[in-house]
């Protein structure tokens, strides 16, 4: 392996650590369900850039290219399935606080 892949990951390697950072801290900090939401999808943002950066240093570009499709179609059901239950949260508390909802049983 050349040096000169590894001198290009670094920056990358910052980024997705700033985007995994500011993905949790999104989902933890907050009590709105919205920006929980946000916070997933920044995480997996973060994850997508990870998987690419480490398939170009790797040499594996088309496994990682294959990777990110597989992921983003998984993302894009899985949000849509959690809008779904965040809107049927809202039109039945009337809130999308998560201390509002925390009583919700079954």
């Amino acid at each position: 392996m050349s040096v000169e892949p590894l001198v290009l990951l670094w920056p990358f390697m910052v980024f997705v650590a700033l985007l995994l950072i500011i993905g949790i801290y999104c989902m933890l900090a907050t009590y709105n369900l919205i920006r929980a939401l946000i916070g997933i999808e920044i995480l997996i943002k973060g994850v997508t850039l990870l998987i690419v950066a480490v398939g170009y240093v790797s040499g594996n570009v088309a496994m990682a290219q294959a990777l990110v499709i597989t992921l983003i179609v998984i993302e894009a059901v899985v949000m849509a399935v959690a809008v779904g239950v965040v809107l049927g949260i809202h039109t039945h508390k009337n809130s999308l606080d998560i201390r509002n909802i925390r009583s919700l049983k079954g």
